[in-house]
Order: structure tokens, then sequence, then C-alpha cells
């Protein structure tokens, strides 16, 4: 689009009922420009880092990068180590804990080996922000760490030498909003202003580091808004032209190559390849894949990546029915809690989602291991939902081993005998709060016929994203709407093909793992109209583009 261009009346519509009313936010939403990115040094504690790391520079100290297992640490690995390295940072080692046998966290055990290893800092990234013991023993033996973060604090912070982190409580940044790769790239954006103050050579490309910043920001569900919109617009472009091999070749494999890549192609079929990697742990991780420089290996990690995640599919789907088999008398109105020891550690957050999806309240999921008498957990809030699990959790600390997240998900971990307590606990946290459960309501953002529907409009609705989390795909409601046809999909999605009263105006809709009112509903719908919900997206297939609907809810009478 050329710059200054708005979109089509319907659309503008919807971005003036968003709350972007004058000409000059609606410009800086759809043209954002990495000259508008803010100082990286608003960050608290970030001139401290970057001069803990210009002194290792000068000196060549051995530093290592120690990252969570999720994809945002490793994503913010890729990024931290590529950018180092391009700094002339001569010697950084790469860390990260595994999932399932060490479990999240900054651990003192691995500082003391990394200490054998004679490194002399540490800059961790997407973790440390309570490892209080990990960084009192850095202190110790005489190591230094950079904490970078964006979970939130508990009332003390690690005694690292810096703390990097925009949700620490005097942090006044505006920045709260980055993951953590966000705030390992806005430190290497004021390392690089630094080098670049004292006229030391460098050759970081950061535009170039986009790719791994977008897959981070898109999979760790942070809002699009301010510097992560402005950066993800462009890492869209810079991830679908990306060079990298591993990276090219899941591009490939998922026939995402040769076009534009939106948001939803990341969160939702690029990322969950990578995710189920470090879920399983079956000899290769995700940040083989991010950092690997061999197109024959890229093609040969392909293969595990596929036949991995087919496997994950699979215990997900068993888990969520067994979960839904032990919910089937539960009780309580405000959350949903279920442990099993037929949950795989590595996909208990899958399976939090989907349940916090259906049964519309917070859902705490745990694996349970009978040898060694715990409970490993994730918990998730439903969509659109203003609750904080980590003040949930934080009402049991007592009893729980360790806890910590964000305000919309978490992790937690609790010995047997004190599950109990823990349900109690989180039943007294939801009830102080006098919420009960939601109704099950969508909001939609606009009213539209399939007329409306046609090239330009397509084309204003996908320049008008990046979509995610605090700038939601468009959500559209069409009336009179009559079903032509339906075909059951592998996996019991449903294509369907829908018409306008008259018959002119036709397109393909999906509904994607329908629920069983809503099969019912479609299998009696060929005579009369209904209303759909729904957002709007290409279908590939067979080298042809098509418009379709993503059926979010349908129903033949109309909403209230």
């Amino acid at each position: 689009m050329s710059v200054g261009a708005v979109p089509p009346g319907s659309l503008l519509e919807l971005l003036q009922n968003r709350g972007y009313s004058g000409s000059d936010a609606i410009q800086n939403l759809l043209y954002p420009k990495l000259s508008d990115l803010k100082d990286p040094f608003l960050l608290k504690d970030l001139s401290l880092a970057v001069d803990r790391l210009e002194r290792a520079f000068a000196a060549k100290e051995k530093i290592c990068i120690y990252a969570d297992f999720d994809l945002d640490g490793t994503s913010g690995l890729a990024l931290m180590w590529t950018g180092l390295r391009q700094l002339g940072f001569e010697t950084v080692l790469r860390y990260q804990p595994k999932r399932l046998s060490e479990g999240y966290g900054f651990h003192r055990e691995a500082v003391e080996e990394l200490h054998r290893q004679g490194v002399t800092l540490i800059v961790t990234v997407d973790v440390g922000i309570t490892a209080h013991a990990a960084c009192e023993r850095a202190k110790e033996i005489g190591m230094d760490v950079v904490l970078t973060d964006h979970h939130l604090p508990s009332e003390t912070l690690p005694p690292a030498y810096a703390v990097v982190n925009p949700n620490q409580g005097d942090d006044s940044s505006g920045l709260g909003y980055l993951c953590g790769a966000g705030v390992a790239f806005t430190l290497l954006r004021g390392l690089k202003k630094r080098f670049h103050e004292k006229g030391i050579a460098e050759a970081l490309d950061l535009k170039a580091l986009l790719d791994y910043f977008t897959i981070a920001t898109l999979t760790d569900m942070v809002p699009l808004i301010d510097d992560n919109r402005v950066l993800v617009k462009h890492g869209l472009v810079v991830l679908a032209e990306t060079q990298r091999p591993g990276l090219r070749a899941l591009l490939d494999a998922l026939e995402l190559s040769g076009r534009p890549l939106t948001s939803q192609d990341v969160a939702i079929r690029f990322a969950p390849k990578l995710n189920a990697l470090s879920r399983m742990e079956n000899g290769v991780l995700p940040i083989d894949i991010l950092l690997c420089e061999d197109r024959a290996t890229a093609r040969e990690l392909m293969k595990v990546v596929l036949e991995n995640n087919s496997t994950r599919v699979q215990l997900q789907a068993d888990a969520e029915q067994k979960a839904m088999e032990l919910l089937k008398d539960w009780t309580e109105q405000d959350f949903v809690f279920v442990a099993s020891e037929h949950f795989h550690r590595g996909i208990v957050g899958l399976i939090a989602t989907k349940l916090a999806q259906n049964f519309n309240r917070p859902a705490f999921v745990g694996s349970l291991d009978p040898q060694e008498g715990i409970i490993v957990g994730s918990a998730r809030l439903p969509q659109g939902s203003d609750g904080c699990l980590v003040e949930a959790l934080g009402a049991g600390a007592s009893v729980l081993a360790r806890f910590g997240g964000h305000s919309a998900a978490a992790g937690f971990e609790v010995h047997l005998p004190k599950v109990e307590a823990l349900n109690s606990s989180l039943k007294g946290h939801f009830e102080s709060l006098r919420r009960q459960p939601r109704p099950l309501e969508i909001k939609y953002d606009l009213e539209m016929s399939l007329r409306g529907l046609d090239a330009t409009f397509m084309k204003w609705h996908d320049f008008m994203g990046p979509y995610g989390v605090g700038f939601e795909i468009p959500l559209f409601r069409f009336k009179d709407v009559q079903l032509r046809g339906v075909r059951t999909l592998k996996g019991g999605h449903l294509k369907l093909q829908i018409s306008d009263l008259s018959g002119r105006s036709s397109v393909d809709a999906l509904l994607f793992s329908p629920a069983a009112r809503q099969v019912e509903l479609v299998g009696g719908a060929s005579a009369g109209s209904f209303e759909i919900l729904g957002e709007l997206q290409w279908n590939y297939y067979n080298g042809q583009k098509t418009m379709q609907i993503l059926v979010r809810d349908l129903k033949v009478q109309a909403w209230q």
C-alpha cells in the first residue's frame, strides 16, 4: 500500500471502533516505522548491563547465554548468540535446561557447571527473575549475572549484577509488553548503540534478527502494540524471506514459502512444530533448527520435526479426552484442576489451554509423577479473561514447591499431599474476587454481507495486520447465510460451503474442532438460514489461493 492510503469504509469503521479515531493514529498503525522505536536505555539497568558486556568484550571473557526452553527463550537465545557474535564477542556458550529432567528456571547446579567451564559472565534470556539461589551462588563464586527477563518478579529481586526486566516495580520504560526475546533484542540495541558511540567496529544487523524476534513475540502471546507491532510488522517480511537453512526448510515443509506470512501462520502453523521438539525431547531441539547452517542437515531435521509433531498431536488428543473424563463430575464453578500420570509433562500447557477454552474459566493441569510424589503443571486463562494466574497461584504459595509465569499463563509444582490444600487456596482466591464464570460470549467487530468480501477488502484486511493480543484479528458477523454443503476433514474438522440467500455470493468456511452442538446444528441446517461469527483468511491448496471464513461460532437464531 502507498503510504497515506486508508482502508475502505467498513474497515476504517472497524479501526475507529477500536479507538483509532484520528488520522495520525491510523497512519501510525498502518505504516509503523523502525525509527519510532523507544530508546533502549529507558529500560532500568540496561546501561549497567551494557557496561558489563562492554567490559567482557574488552577482556575477551567467556560468556554464557542461559535461556528458557520455550520458544520465546529459544528464539531469544538464537537472537542473543547471533548478535553477540556479530558484535565481535569471541567465546559465547549456550545453555538451556531440559524441560523434562531439569525443569523451568535458572538453576544453581547449572551455574556451578558453567563456572567449572571457565564462564565469568552469564546473560539470562526469558528466565531468572525469581532465581535467588542461582544468582546468590554465582556471586559467591565470583561470577556475574546479567539477568534479562519479562516475567513478573517476586517482592525481592535476585542479587544479579544487572536486572533488565520492564516488569520490575521501579522500571518506568513502558516496555512491559516485550517478551523475553524482546528484552534481549532491546539489550542488543543498546549494546550496538554503545559500540557505535565508542567507535568499536561491529557487524550487527539488527533487522536481520527480526525473524527470531517475531517467532518469540507471536508465540509468547504478548501484546502487539508499540515497539512490538513495529518490529513484528517488519519481522514477518524478514521471516518470509529468511535464508537461514533451518527456518527455510520448515517454511518449505509447511508450504509457507513463496507468499506473505501472517501472524496466524507463525503462531498456529509454524511455531507448534518447533515447540513440540522441546516438549518431547527426542534429541533434536528448537535451537538446532534456528541455528542450523547447512541446508542438507536442515532437510534431515525436518523429518524429525514433522514426526515429532505427529506424536505430540496424538498425545495431546488422548490427554484432552482423558482430562474431560476426569472432569465430568467437577463441580467447582470458578476454575478447573486436573492431574494425571497419563499427561505427558511437555503438553500440560496445551491441555490447559484447551480446557480453559472449553470450560471458559481458568484451567490448572498437572502431570503426576507417582514415584517422585509431585505434580508439575501449567495454568491458562480463557481468551478475553482479565484475571491473573500468578496472583491465583500466589494465594497458595505456602503449599507450592514453586510457581511463576504471566497473568494468562503460568507454571507450578506441588507435592501430592498438598494438592487438596492448593485447590482450597485456589477456591478461596477466586471466591474472594466474587467472580462467576462468564457466559460464553463472543464480541464481534462488524456485521458484513458475503457480497462485501472481495479482493480489495481482503488486501486491506491483511495489510492492517499483524494481528494478535491487543490487536486481535477482526471478527465478523454474517447473517442470512445458507449452507450449500458439508464435508468432514481429517481430525473431525468441517468444511462448509455457504452462500447468501440469493446464492450469488458464496465462500468456503472452516469449522475447526467443532463442539457437539455445532455438529448437530450443521447437520440439521440444510434448510433455512443461520448466522456465522468468523475470521477471514486465505486457504492455500494445490497452488490455488482462495478466501475462506474460519468459523468461531454459528447458530440459527440471531444473537441477543
